[in-house]
C-alpha cells in the first residue's frame, strides 16, 4: 500500500499539469514524480532500509514535497523537524529518532552542524549503527562534510520506486512539545496517512484537478496534510516560503488561488491588513482555520471580509487528521441564527468517534463538561519509544486529548479548558513546564509557574511568573531582570516558546499537595473570560 503510487498516477494521469510551485520554481507532475524517484532510488543505494528514519530541517520549499514522496515510495519513516526549534532540540529529535540522513537548507546549516557536533560528543551517532548521521544541502555549495542534494539526486534513477509497506509501518515521526520538557513524536502509520487522504477527498469543497491549494504554514507540518490528496486529484500546489499577509493575499490574486489553511493569528492579520480590500480575493471558495482555539468575534470579521468561505477544524498530532469540523455554511448560519456555535470547533468529521468522558471513561451526558477522546483509523498506536505516555494518552483505542469540552444535543463540541499545562500560541503547542525546565537554569530564579494568557494577536501568551532568590530593586531593575530572563530562555527553546512577558511575586500559591497550584496561577489572568481557551 505504498502512497507514492497517487504521485505515479497522477504523473500518467496529467503529466504536463504543473504540480508544485515554489518561488522561482515549479514542477509538473511529471517532473515531481522524476525528482521523487531520484531522491528514492538514491537514499536506498546509499544502505538506507525501509522503516530507517529520514530528518529535514527547512524553511518552506518546493524541495520538502519532493522528500515527502520519495519517502513515501522508498518505505523511509519522514522526521519533520520544526523550523524554529532550538539547537538541543534539533539534537534530541535526530538522537531519539536515530536518523540515518539530515536534509537541511543553508539558513540551518549551522543549527543542523551544532546539532550534529553535539550527538558526536555525548558519543551518540544518531542512527545507532556506529554510523554517523549523512547530512544533505538543499541550497548553496555544499562543504567537506555534507552531500549536495542535488549531488544526491544525480546518483538516483527516474523509474518508479514503490517499497512495499504494511498499513501499521511507521510514515512520520511527528515531534511536539513534550509534558516533561522533552519533545514526543506520535508515531503516524502509512495506514493513518491514507485515512487523511480519504477524509481530505470527501470533503466539502475537496481538491480537484482545477484546484490551487496555497501553503503558507510549514509545509511539513498542518499546513501540508493535504499534500497527498492533493497529488492524488491532481490539485497545483503553491507554496509560500514564508508568512507574510501581503505575500499571501498577493498571490491570491496573481495565482487565482482556491483553497488554502491559516492559524487563527494570520487571521488575525489578515482580518486587520489595510491593503486586505485592495487584493481580487474572488478566487478562494476555502479558507480553512485550525491549530488553535478562535474567538467568535475573529470568525465574524473574517466572514465579512472573505464572504462565507470560512472553515474551522480540530485535530492534533495524535489524530493525523481534523477529527471535528464546522464548514463555512454552518458558520455563517451561526453569525445569524446561532451565535453560540461560534464557540464550537464542530461536529465528529466523517469516520471519527469522538465522546466527551469523565475520569471513569464514561461518556458524559449532553452540556456535561468531560475530556475529549477520539478513535478512528487515523488516530495513531503510540508514541515513538515512550511506552509509559503511549499508555497514559492511549487508551483502549482511544486518544486522551487532554482538552475539556462539553458536547450539545446535536453532537457540536465547545472546547472549555486544557486539562493538559498545554499552551497554545499562534498555532504552536507550548508545554509550561519545558519553558520552566529553562528558567530553573538562572541563577536568579527560586520558583517559577508558566501558564497561557489570553493574547488578541496570538491567541494565547507564554507568561512567566517568577519568585526571586532575591528581590529586584528598584523598579527599573525588575524590567531589566525580565528582560534577561526572557532572553535566557530565547537562547535555549524555539523563540516562539519564550515568555512575552514576567510578572514577579513574592510567592506562589500552593495547592494542597504542597506543590505550585498552576490553575490557581492561571485563573488570575483568566478571570471574567467565557472559556478558558482563546
Amino acid at each position: 500500500m505504498n502512497l507514492g503510487i497517487y504521485l505515479t498516477r497522477a504523473a500518467r494521469s496529467w503529466p504536463d499539469t504543473p504540480a508544485l510551485v515554489s518561488g522561482p520554481r515549479s514542477w509538473t507532475f511529471a517532473e515531481l514524480e522524476a525528482e521523487a524517484n531520484r531522491l528514492a532510488s538514491a537514499l536506498l543505494a546509499r544502505g538506507l532500509r525501509p522503516g530507517d528514519a529520514v530528518a529535514s530541517l527547512a524553511w518552506n520549499r518546493g524541495e520538502s514535497v519532493v522528500v515527502e514522496f520519495a519517502l513515501y515510495k522508498a518505505g523511509l519513516a519522514r522526521v519533520p523537524i520544526n523550523a524554529r526549534l532550538g539547537r538541543s532540540e534539533i539534537a534530541h529529535i535526530l538522537a531519539s529518532s536515530q536518523a540515518k540522513v539530515v536534509l537541511y537548507d543553508a539558513a540551518h546549516r549551522e543549527d543542523a552542524s551544532t546539532a550534529l557536533d553535539s550527538l558526536s560528543e555525548r558519543g551518540g551517532d544518531g542512527d545507532g549503527d556506529g554510523n554517523a548521521v549523512v547530512p544533505v544541502v538543499f541550497d548553496g555549495p555544499a562543504t567537506d562534510v555534507e552531500l549536495a542534494y542535488e549531488a544526491l539526486l544525480e546518483t538516483g534513477e527516474n523509474a518508479p520506486i514503490l517499497i512495499d509497506v504494511a498499513p501499521d509501518d511507521t510514515a512520520v515521526l511527528n515531534y511536539t512539545s513534550g509534558s516533561t520538557g522533552l519533545l514526543k513524536a506520535a508515531v503516524q502509520t502509512f495506514g493513518n496517512r491514507l485515512a487523511n487522504m480519504r477524509k481530505q477527498l470527501m470533503g466539502d469543497p475537496r481538491p480537484r484537478p482545477d484546484t490551487r491549494y496555497l501553503v503558507v504554514g510549514p509545509v511539513t507540518h498542518a499546513a501540508g496534510m493535504p499534500l497527498l490528496a492533493c497529488v492524488f486529484a491532481g490539485t497545483t500546489v503553491h507554496v509560500l516560503p514564508a508568512w507574510d499577509p501581503e505575500a499571501f493575499l498577493a498571490t491570491i490574486e496573481r495565482e487565482r488561488i482556491n483553497a488554502t489553511f491559516v492559524v487563527p493569528v494570520m487571521l488575525t492579520m489578515l482580518v486587520t491588513h489595510q491593503q486586505a480590500a485592495a487584493h481580487d480575493l474572488s478566487s478562494l471558495t476555502d479558507l480553512r482555520v485550525g491549530g488553535a482555539p478562535i474567538s467568535p468575534a475573529r470568525l465574524r470579521e473574517a466572514v465579512a471580509a472573505f464572504g462565507p468561505i470560512v472553515g474551522q477544524g480540530y485535530g492534533l498530532a495524535e489524530t493525523t487528521s481534523v477529527v471535528l469540523s464546522i464548514s463555512a455554511g454552518e458558520i455563517a448560519r451561526a453569525i445569524e441564527e446561532d451565535p453560540e456555535l461560534l464557540q464550537s470547533c464542530g461536529r465528529p468529521e466523517y469516520d471519527s468517534e469522538v465522546r466527551v468522558v469523565d475520569e471513569q471513561g464514561r461518556e458524559v451526558a449532553p452540556g456535561r463538561v468531560g475530556e475529549i477522546v477520539v478513535r478512528g483509523a487515523d488516530c495513531v498506536r503510540e508514541y515513538w519509544r515512550a511506552p509509559e505516555l503511549t499508555a497514559e494518552t492511549i487508551r483502549d483505542g482511544w486518544v486522551h486529548t487532554g482538552d475539556l469540552a462539553w458536547m450539545r444535543e446535536d453532537g457540536y463540541v465547545f472546547i472549555v479548558d486544557r486539562k493538559k499545562d498545554m499552551i497554545i500560541s499562534g498555532g504552536y503547542n507550548i508545554y509550561s513546564s519545558e519553558v520552566e525546565t529553562v528558567l530553573y537554569d538562572h541563577p536568579s530564579v527560586l520558583e517559577a509557574c508558566v501558564v497561557g494568557v489570553p493574547d488578541a494577536q496570538w491567541g494565547e501568551a507564554v507568561k512567566a511568573v517568577v519568585v526571586l532568590r532575591s528581590p529586584a530593586e528598584p523598579e527599573a531593575s525588575a524590567a531589566d531582570l525580565a528582560a534577561e530572563l526572557i532572553e535566557f530562555c530565547a537562547g535555549r527553546l524555539d523563540r516562539l516558546k519564550k515568555p512575552r512577558s514576567v510578572d514577579f511575586v513574592p510567592m506562589l500559591p500552593l495547592n494542597r499537595n504542597g506543590k505550585i497550584d498552576r490553575k490557581a496561577v492561571r485563573e488570575t489572568y483568566w478571570a471574567g473570560a467565557e472559556r478558558r481557551v482563546n
